[in-house]
């Protein structure tokens, strides 16, 4: 298979599944096993193509992340101004600051342990179920008429959606559908807790990038370039796509279906590892 056509098929997967309650770790994970690329090159382009996912929330959300850069130059002037409530400004900059540092500190910990031992198709699997479940749990009928939205979020709420995101640290266990729980979790809505995890995911998933690439790029010869650049493309498009489909279908029906999908992936994955 030519490199520009696996660059295509993992770009797609990041961009849908990046946003989306069910694990774009996991997906690269177990595409990469079908598409037979591994490796170091295979670890770096996952990498990069995760840039352009990172790049859609940007792109989509560009007037709140101008209003945090404008904040946290208000907010040198007038520190009071960070313990505003809602996700605008020097506030927002601190709650965003609140809910990625747990995840950050426990990752360069346990970073090395992780990828040693949770990058495999079986822990994949149970990362899948255990968050399926845990979606189920957490989804009720009436969540969306009385939840919060982001506007009214705490710095108490931040941090505690912080501490349930480090469940993503789990490949498989997806670093939006913690989010979305522990937004659930602390009384934001259904499309508040999705929105909220995806400006969240700036912040960790850029700290993470930066420190992987850190000198990785290396890996590839100038031929192959080419289509990590298609992969990164592929990634912005597709998750701008599904980051406008996911709130729509959130705002309107539940959780449940994503749930329902991971428990026939892990069955799938268990089924396909004995």
């Amino acid at each position: 298979m030519s490199d520009w056509l696996i660059a295509i098929i993992l770009g797609c997967v990041e961009g849908i599944t990046e946003y989306l309650p069910i694990s774009s770790t996991g997906h690269l994970i177990l595409f990469g096993e079908l598409l037979d690329f591994t490796g170091d090159n295979a670890k770096t382009f996952d990498v990069v193509i995760q840039l352009g996912a990172i790049l859609s929330v940007l792109v989509l959300y560009r007037d709140r992340f101008v209003g945090f850069f404008k904040g946290s130059l208000e907010a040198l002037r007038n520190p009071g101004l960070c313990l505003e409530s809602g996700l605008q400004g020097g506030a927002g900059i601190v709650k965003l600051a609140l809910v990625s540092a747990p995840a950050l500190l426990v990752g360069l910990v346990f970073r090395r342990h992780i990828k040693e031992h949770l990058f495999a198709p079986l822990p994949v699997a149970g990362a899948l179920a255990l968050g399926a479940l845990l979606m189920l749990v957490v989804d009720r009928p009436a969540s969306n008429r009385r939840g919060q939205s982001i506007e009214d979020l705490t710095c108490r709420q931040s941090l505690l959606i912080g501490c349930v995101q480090c469940l993503a640290l789990w490949p498989g266990m997806s670093r939006s559908a913690s989010a979305i729980i522990g937004g659930m979790l602390v009384g934001l809505s259904r499309p508040a807790a999705a929105e909220f995890s995806f400006i969240a995911a700036v912040p960790l998933l850029g700290a993470a990038a930066a420190h992987d690439l850190l000198g990785a790029l290396q890996v590839f010869t100038a031929g192959e370039l080419s289509a990590v650049a298609v992969g990164f493309m592929v990634s912005f498009v597709t998750a701008v796509g599904a980051m406008r489909w996911f709130i729509e279908i959130v705002s309107r029906w539940s959780l449940r279906p994503f749930a329902y999908y991971r428990l026939v992936v892990a069955a799938i994955v268990v089924a396909l590892s004995w």
